[in-house]
């Protein structure tokens, strides 16, 4: 049987795009870096996203009822970082471009934005995964996105 390790190892060279999850409860926002952003349906508009359940915006997000993905540009690798690295919620979103959305903070300079009111979740062994019916989608200025791939960012 395959272990965690097993699959994290092969996955790592799967290139995944790179975002940032920001979410807004009663005034108390948070973002986190995410790469497992997915569009599940059309009609209606519907996206995934799968959050680990020791991340730290996790209970924000089950409070908030809603999500907001802003996508990364190439150029915005810092901020992906940033996101990853946890920081206190003190300075969580210090110096970091952002402007209001409909439902959370959405990350100013990337290739576009997507909103979304929670409409599931679903227990996945130490992840859960959220489906948001989208309430907004925005085309950014970024012409080239981020991934991910073997531990590193990339331009395409």
């Amino acid at each position: 049987m395959p272990t965690g390790e097993d699959l994290r190892g092969l996955m790592r060279y799967w290139p995944h795009g790179v975002s940032v999850l920001s979410v807004d409860h009663e005034g108390d926002s948070m973002g986190v870096t995410l790469s497992s952003l997915v569009s599940l349906s059309l009609d209606p508009p519907l996206v995934g996203v799968s959050v680990g359940k020791q991340a730290s915006c996790y209970e924000l997000l089950r409070r908030a009822g809603a999500f907001a993905v802003s996508l990364l540009g190439a150029e915005q690798e810092e901020l992906a970082r940033r996101f990853a690295a946890g920081r206190p919620p003190i300075v969580h979103w210090e110096g970091v471009a952002v402007r209001p959305g409909k439902v959370a903070p959405l990350v100013e300079g990337g290739v576009g934005w997507i909103e979304a009111r929670t409409i599931g979740e679903h227990d996945v062994g130490d992840h859960t995964f959220f489906v948001g019916e989208v309430v907004a989608v925005e085309r950014g200025p970024s012409k080239h996105a981020l991934v991910y791939r073997d531990r590193e960012y990339h331009a395409v």
